[in-house]
């Protein structure tokens, strides 16, 4: 991409966030649903399995738990507020020994879930440094 293309798609970034929060632009309920959906379907992939023993064998409660979560976060609902009240992502994850490797995994699997989900490219490019900032956070190791 150009950099006047590049900086095309950030301007328009810019005026759809000024509309919409990003939850309305993945598509609400239905959109995150559908990241979170490939997400949880990616890590049942063999290179992903180094985080998916991280979890519990049944992921349908994860579903839930992050599809939730992305909601408020995501400027939707707040939903996991509600249901569990303010999450301690640091505290969930404590148990387990993430480390980069990790960490590069779990964003691997959320960029190809977002991919998979359609996400735009713009939208893709906005949210990846608060995920990276995210993922690098729950490091325990």
């Amino acid at each position: 991409m150009t950099d006047t293309a590049t900086e095309q798609e950030r301007e328009l970034l810019r005026a759809e966030l000024a509309e919409h929060t990003m939850y309305e632009l993945l598509g609400g309920a239905e959109g995150i649903r559908s990241i979170v959906d490939h997400f949880y379907d990616l890590m049942d992939q063999p290179q992903f399995e180094p985080i998916r023993v991280m979890h519990a064998p049944d992921l349908a409660p994860m579903r839930v738990a992050l599809f939730e979560f992305l909601s408020g976060w995501l400027g939707g609902p707040p939903l996991y507020l509600q249901r569990a009240g303010s999450p301690c992502l640091t505290a969930a994850h404590a148990p387990f020994p993430i480390d980069v490797t990790a960490r590069d995994l779990w964003l691997e699997c959320m960029t190809g879930a977002m991919r998979a989900a359609g996400v735009a490219d713009r939208h893709r490019t906005a949210l990846m440094p608060a995920f990276s900032g995210m993922a690098d956070m729950m490091r325990t190791v």
